[in-house]
């Protein structure tokens, strides 16, 4: 019979790479909404690690018994920008304001920066929780570097995708296809750490 883990996010994107990446068979891999858990979550944490934890422990308290709970807090760094939008990244300029808008703000600020000042990379903290005797918690962090280019280009991702650009392949995230964007990002790194440190306990 399969384990349940239960990623506390309901956004679409998010979860097509997760169940991509976290690939096993004796994993059923469930969003919030599909586990039937409507959790208002107050994210007051400092860092991305603290605020993966804040949710991870929220959602497990409407988990049932034995399922494993994962949550993820990521975000934008641009060094320029002192860090900027850091772990307000998705609520900065407002929950509701569409990332296109967030994303000609972003390139605005950076009017006249050089390239080489332009550097920013995504940043995402995997929090779990685990039941059994004795409750275990785990937390990983996986990076991607790059930097901020002067328009979107692509529509193969979510957020700020369209404005973040690695180097290595001359493009934007958004215009990597699936597998080579899993293999490099941010989340993809976290996600192969934690399924790494599940792997060892399950």
């Amino acid at each position: 019979m399969s384990r349940r883990v239960i990623f506390a996010t309901g956004n679409e994107g998010k979860m097509r790479e997760i169940r991509m990446i976290l690939d096993n068979p004796d994993l059923q891999v469930l969003s919030m909404k599909e586990a039937g858990i409507d959790a208002d979550i107050v994210e007051d944490g400092s860092t991305f690690e603290e605020n993966a934890l804040i949710k991870a422990r929220a959602v497990a308290e409407s988990a049932c018994e034995g399922d494993i709970v994962l949550a993820d807090d990521s975000g934008l760094e641009i060094d320029y920008l002192g860090g900027e939008p850091g772990i307000y990244s998705a609520r900065y300029m407002g929950e509701d304001t569409s990332y296109r808008i967030k994303n000609a703000n972003l390139i605005s600020r950076l009017d006249g920066v050089p390239k080489e000042e332009r550097t920013a990379r995504f940043v995402c903290a995997i929090a779990a929780v685990i039941p059994g005797e004795e409750r275990q918690e785990l937390v990983v962090r996986g990076t991607i570097e790059g930097y901020i280019g002067w328009e979107e280009k692509g529509s193969n991702g979510f957020g700020y995708d369209p404005i973040f650009y690695v180097d290595e392949y001359g493009c934007s995230t958004a215009e990597l296809d699936s597998e080579t964007k899993n293999r490099i990002s941010h989340r993809g790194n976290a996600l192969r750490m934690m399924k790494e440190r599940l792997d060892g306990i399950l």
